[in-house]
């Protein structure tokens, strides 16, 4: 009988407390050395936040799952981590103070002493305690298993040691199912021995202390399914190695049911439904809030834009979403009527060599561009739109009815979807959205589509909420630097 292991944050309670004392502590201490008062709880605005900063800090934990994997992060890895997790609570902590109006009675100094103080102690205990959690797990871990592999793959299992993967488990030994006449195994593989090997294996699981046993072998090896029947007929719990972790390093797998079958599933990126809720919530409140911002400014662009070239306000076109599902992404009209007529016309112009985008120089099809006699460009109204990033305010309502998401990646048109080759389709594997890496890292500066393909594969791949606040964040800056504008 088997024993699941957890799957739920809460059997990282111990981490989620520690994070909590630690935050407390280190906001005592920076509230000692601003004010040289040991009462805290004595002011109102302190008092407050301080209970505040405990929620903030569950929330963070509960919601952006920041204690996975956290025993099997390495130093740099966990401090990264630690800093972000800094961050996000001392900026909730400022959106708090704002919204109740209180940062007025609240030291600067203070907030950013805690910052400090809760990064360093939350930091080294965070790593001290790892240590510990880890040393009793590999002293009081009562099932013993042993690693069943062949000459073949001693080499993957020696890496694996090397990167600790079995860390966790009180590994007995090291079973090898065949023999090579051309070598005699060594003791040790590591620090751990060499139990058996060809025929006398069987005869060793059948005789020695071994609850379970992992079986790292290629998944389409025939030999499996013989062993997994001879060995759980021994009442042996079995674990079967589905995937090189190599091969499928930049992908996210776990087992599920599927009807009948046990199948073990891949994904560029596996999210919970918690984050996926988070976001869509964080979607609505954002579409709602830029479809009026939209209504805004259609009273004071519509007049201007007729004005310049009479017809539709917004702009509707086919574009193709999530999966190549197609949806009218709208936009403010930057362009003549008869800009799609002409597109044809100017493709020798175009700046993306492949054709996977459309990108000019000088675009005559802006409504009010145009070039001078001495080869300057004139802009127009259309320029100061697209400059401003004023056109895409209509995608707020995408946003809102679900078609996009405030940060994805940039929806295609659909001739440049037909040009899409198998390994460009993963951009696609999220909704598009109104900004995201692209946007940020440079827009129409970057001409190269495999490089815009790298960026969508990055944050598909590394999503996260606080990711995306981040992208949220570059893009006001972006925008009112006028850096990579179309």
């Amino acid at each position: 009988m088997y024993q699941k292991a957890k799957n739920s944050w809460i059997k990282h309670i111990d981490f989620v407390i520690l994070d909590i004392l630690c935050l407390q502590v280190s906001f005592f201490l920076a509230y000692l050395v601003r004010h040289r008062n040991l009462n805290l709880y004595s002011n109102s605005v302190y008092g407050n936040l301080a209970i505040v900063l405990i929620l903030i800090d569950v929330c963070m934990m509960f919601f952006l799952n920041t204690c996975k994997n956290v025993l099997k992060r390495g130093l740099l890895i966990e401090l990264a981590a630690t800093m972000r997790q800094v961050s996000l609570v001392i900026l909730f902590a400022v959106f708090y103070l704002f919204f109740v109006k209180d940062a007025g009675d609240f030291s600067r100094i203070t907030l950013f002493l805690t910052a400090i103080f809760y990064a360093i102690i939350s930091y080294g205990t965070r790593i001290l305690w790892k240590r510990h959690v880890l040393r009793n797990l590999r002293l009081g871990r009562k099932n013993s298993i042993v690693i069943l592999t062949d000459w073949a793959n001693l080499p993957q299992v020696q890496e694996d040691i090397q990167h600790h993967s079995y860390e966790l488990f009180q590994v007995r030994g090291i079973a090898v199912i065949d023999v090579n006449e051309k070598k005699t195994l060594p003791e040790k593989l590591g620090d751990i021995p060499f139990v058996a090997e060809g025929e006398s294996v069987m005869d060793y699981l059948c005789h020695a202390w071994v609850d379970e046993v992992f079986i790292d072998l290629q998944p389409n090896d025939p030999r499996v399914d013989r062993w997994i029947d001879q060995l759980t007929e021994m009442g042996v719990t079995v674990h079967l190695k589905l995937a090189n972790r190599m091969e499928l390093a930049a992908n996210k797998q776990f087992v599920e049911k599927l009807g009948r079958y046990t199948v073990l599933t891949t994904s560029i990126r596996t999210v919970s439904t918690w984050e996926l809720f988070l976001k869509r919530l964080i979607d609505i409140l954002g579409g709602i809030v830029g479809c009026i911002l939209t209504g805004i400014l259609f009273l004071i662009l519509a007049p201007m834009i007729y004005h310049e070239s009479p017809g539709p306000i917004f702009f509707g076109q086919t574009r193709i979403g999530k999966n190549g599902k197609k949806f009218t992404c709208y936009k403010f009209r930057s362009m003549y009527l008869d800009a799609e007529e002409r597109k044809a016309a100017l493709a020798a112009e175009n700046r993306v060599s492949d054709g996977m985008m459309f990108k000019l120089d000088f675009d005559p099809r802006i409504i009010g561009s145009r070039r001078l006699p001495d080869g300057t460009i004139k802009k127009g109204l259309g320029n100061k739109i697209r400059d401003w990033s004023i056109d895409e305010f209509p995608q707020f309502w995408n946003v809102l009815k679900g078609d996009m998401s405030l940060v994805g990646t940039r929806p295609p048109t659909e001739d440049e979807w037909v040009k899409y080759e198998l390994h460009h389709r993963s951009r696609l594997a999220i909704k598009p959205g109104i900004t995201g890496m692209w946007q940020v890292s440079g827009r129409s500066e970057i001409t190269d589509f495999e490089q815009v393909v790298a960026l969508d594969r990055s944050y598909i791949a590394n999503w996260s909420l606080g990711l995306d606040v981040k992208i949220l964040c570059k893009t006001v800056g972006v925008v009112l630097r006028h850096e990579g504008a179309m």
